[in-house]
Formats: structure tokens, sequence, C-alpha cells
């Protein structure tokens, strides 16, 4: 994408048009740009589990994530954080209103049979923390 950002820019709005949603993964490490980002047509980010890793005791995580967190807001983006172990990360991130969570607190990744299993004897469960 980033040795040809403008046919990348192209190419994911014609996907976008199709009302497919786009997400960048792992903001705010590797390639991930503040430049692109108003350019893309992105619908979420994804807050790199590197920076939840170690909420909230880490300051700079937390001044991190609560920016990434303000950012997402501003223009109007979901939001999701990955690589959520513990239940003080979930406590954090939901005390600055970042509700959608991925990672091994909840789960490790399932198979299709698996993950409806999980669903039907977890959903009052997870209703319980909101």
């Amino acid at each position: 994408m980033m040795l040809n950002p403008m046919k990348s820019i192209e190419i994911l709005q014609t996907i976008s048009d199709m009302g497919i949603k786009i997400s960048i993964d792992d903001f705010g490490t590797g390639y991930s740009s503040l430049a692109y980002l108003k350019k893309l047509p992105v619908n979420k980010l994804k807050i790199d589990q590197s920076f939840i890793q170690d909420l909230p005791e880490d300051e700079e995580d937390a001044a991190i994530t609560n920016a990434v967190i303000a950012l997402a807001k501003s223009l109007k983006l979901s939001l999701i954080a990955e690589g959520v172990e513990k239940h003080k990360q979930i406590e954090y991130l939901m005390k600055h209103e970042c509700y959608l969570i991925q990672g091994y607190y909840y789960s490790k990744a399932l198979s299709k049979a698996d993950i409806t299993t999980y669903i039907q004897n977890n959903v009052i469960m997870s209703l319980d923390i909101l």
C-alpha cells in the first residue's frame, strides 16, 4: 500500500463503495500514517496490543491509547482495542469510551463451530460487564 498510496486509496474507495467496512489494524505502529488516515475510506481503527499490554499502569501507553480514542471519536470512526487480557484493561478502556474489545480475556481464537457454542454460553456474561 505504501509503495503506491494513491492507487491503494482508489482501490479501497472502490471496496468501500461496495459497502465493505475497512479497518486499520495495529494503529499506531509500522506504516500507520496520520496523513493517509484522512484520505483512506476507513471505518475503524484497531488500537495495537502493544499499547494495551501495560494498561493502566504505563502512563505512556495510557496517553497513546487516550489519543487514539480521541482521534477515532473526532473522525467518527469505530474503535477496537486488541490484545486485552486483564479485567483492569477492560475497565480502563470502557472508562475512556472504548467499548469494542478483542483478546484472550474473553477467548483464544476459535473455529466456526466453537465460536457458536461460545456465544451461546457467554452472551449473558458479556452483557453483565456492560
